[in-house]
């Protein structure tokens, strides 16, 4: 009798760690992700004049050692399906980003995107360094809400517009590798 309960135990064991496996392979494709979305950024930060357009705004003050070192901003940008400003966003990224490097633009951004649009519901939470002089950066999506619940994957960062310190352009190819929701 014993020795049917061991063989029991190691045959369930075995089909446990079949089904494991079987369920991980399906979820997890690192080639292809299981959602898709291309989104653009939109950040005017406050200069003093522009108050009914700012989208974001310094919390701290850059200091003397260079590349912005030190300066934070919280910010509530728009995000749009196309480059274009003035078209209807999409989704709200709300966070902060700040300056954290002496000798170069780098950046370190931890910001939610709020989805409520006839597409999407929920929300995407992102975040990583952003080296501001490469040509694509890869930030984390580290969970999610809604139509994102517990969502990972990668969020590539690539500089579309910019105008001197107040206004840049983000576009973000979005790539989920982790979805529960489809």
């Amino acid at each position: 009798m014993i020795q049917f309960v061991k063989k029991s135990c190691y045959i369930l064991l075995f089909i446990l760690t079949i089904s494991c496996v079987s369920i991980l392979s399906k979820t997890l494709k690192p080639d292809e992700p299981c959602k898709r979305i291309i989104l653009y950024y939109h950040d005017i930060l406050f200069n003093g004049t522009d108050l009914a357009n700012a989208t974001s705004a310094k919390v701290t003050n850059d200091t003397q050692l260079g590349s912005h070192f030190g300066m934070m901003v919280i910010f509530d940008d728009p995000m749009t399906e196309d480059g274009h400003l003035l078209s209807p966003p999409v989704a709200r990224a709300q966070g902060f980003y700040f300056y954290d490097k002496k000798d170069t633009f780098n950046a370190w951004f931890a910001y939610t995107l709020t989805f409520n649009s006839s597409e999407y519901k929920g929300t995407l939470n992102i975040m990583g360094a952003d080296p501001l002089p490469e040509k694509t950066r890869d930030l984390s999506v580290v969970g999610g809400t809604g139509d994102f619940f517990m969502a990972r994957g990668i969020a590539t960062f690539r500089t579309d517009d910019f105008q001197g310190d107040f206004y840049f352009r983000l576009q973000m190819d979005i790539k989920l590798y982790e979805c529960y929701k489809t």
